[in-house]
């Protein structure tokens, strides 16, 4: 079977998925992706480029769907060489969004096209309009609908298209829904256990909290109202002031990974830094982390810190809640799905640093009466969403006829 993984980036969300299809020697799998580092056994990268970037003239409601073109294009042009050799998949599975799978349908139109359909993007009612101090004028109402172009361009060209949670698969259009089956990708959860006693020691960045015993962990890819991390150091500020051996690890990039982006020169970081009274001896930022050494940071944690607006559900709080972390997260429609308030994990009001604050305080407070908790978070994951079972289920779901 002939098989072409479509993705910017390298393996991202089909690392297993290709991994599994590249094992099997009667397939042949070919992944599109510009990211030229790693490499999975079994699997053919197959480099593409764009040739520039969107045009500093283009009204800027159309740069999206000009970069997905440029996208689609680049894609289009590197598959021909392989089709000239007699390559034709029998399926296409590409992420959505992006772009790299908009002309699937016209360079192999017998093939069978999936889509990784991530998020349908709303005005109001999600993410966009949910921080009444940051909100809408018509011109970003105006930009969010149209940036949804490349994505309904997919929905109706794709055969199928899969959505990891409920609330994702909720955001689409009624009339794509019945196209669109709800399957999350899985958590390894053999990788993602509990490690009883860790402790954090980071060498490679002279990091030793080992004589640490109240660690709170936040992890994102960015530092970004997005994620709640202005909340979350109005947190860590509450709890420094009343818990004096109290430290704080914050995982992630100085940067903007979703939302508007800040002005050149600005940072959500340092904005939060001069802004609150903060003991930075207890304040910690890992910046990037391989994946062992962010695995330690959960182990380790006593009390793991997620917060996120209506938005795509972060893979870090599922870990977090695989490795038996005690999670404190926001009462938001993403989280929900998942945590349930006092049975394995606690709700916290994104837009309150006080009540995140007690609710994290009672856990360290109570560290032996969370432990219910913790090991009901991680029987969530075992339960519903396990890497081996999700795997089986996405590999069933790709190789379907119809």
């Amino acid at each position: 079977m002939n098989i072409l993984f479509l993705h910017p980036n390298f393996p991202a969300q089909f690392r297993h998925l290709a991994a599994a299809l590249g094992q099997n020697p009667a397939n042949r799998v070919v992944f599109g992706t510009t990211r030229e580092q790693g490499e999975l056994p079994g699997v053919q990268k197959l480099l593409y480029q764009v040739s520039r970037e969107p045009a500093a003239e283009t009204h800027r409601y159309v740069r999206p769907l000009e970069k997905a073109v440029l996208h689609g294009q680049g894609v289009y042009r590197a598959l021909q060489p392989l089709q000239t050799q007699g390559f034709y998949p029998d399926v296409v599975y590409a992420h959505v969004g992006w772009g790299p799978g908009l002309f699937i349908k016209d360079i192999f139109p017998r093939t069978r096209y999936l889509g990784y359909f991530e998020w349908f993007y709303h005005a109001h009612g999600s993410d966009s309009d949910f921080d009444p101090m940051d909100p809408l004028d018509a011109d970003t109402e105006a930009s969010i609908r149209i940036k949804n172009a490349p994505i309904l361009q997919d929905l109706y060209a794709c055969d199928r298209g899969l959505t990891p949670t409920l609330w994702q698969w909720q955001q689409f259009p009624l009339e794509f829904r019945t196209k669109l089956t709800i399957l999350h990708d899985g958590i390894d959860t053999s990788y993602f256990r509990p490690q009883p006693g860790a402790k954090l020691v980071l060498p490679r960045l002279g990091l030793d909290l080992s004589q640490v015993d109240e660690l709170v962990t936040y992890v994102a890819r960015g530092m970004e109202p997005y994620r709640g991390f202005p909340q979350f150091m109005e947190t860590v500020a509450l709890l420094q002031q009343r818990r004096p051996r109290c430290h704080a690890v914050v995982v992630g990039e100085d940067r903007v990974a979703y939302g508007k982006p800040l002005p050149p020169g600005e940072s959500c970081k340092n904005k939060m830094l001069q802004s609150l009274d903060l003991d930075l001896s207890r304040l910690h930022f890992t910046g990037w982390l391989a994946y062992n050494e962010y695995l330690q940071v959960l182990q380790a944690s006593s009390v793991h810190v997620y917060l996120t607006r209506p938005f795509v559900l972060s893979w870090s709080m599922l870990e977090a809640m695989a490795t038996g972390c005690l999670v404190v997260a926001s009462s938001t429609q993403p989280v929900q799905e998942f945590i349930h308030h006092g049975e394995n994990g606690w709700l916290v009001d994104f837009f309150s640093p006080a009540e995140i604050a007690q609710q994290v305080e009672a856990a360290l407070e109570h560290p032996n009466a969370m432990q219910a908790l913790r090991q009901a978070a991680r029987h969530t994951i075992q339960t519903r969403i396990e890497l081996n079972t999700q795997l089986q289920a996405h590999l069933r779901w790709l190789l379907e006829k119809t």
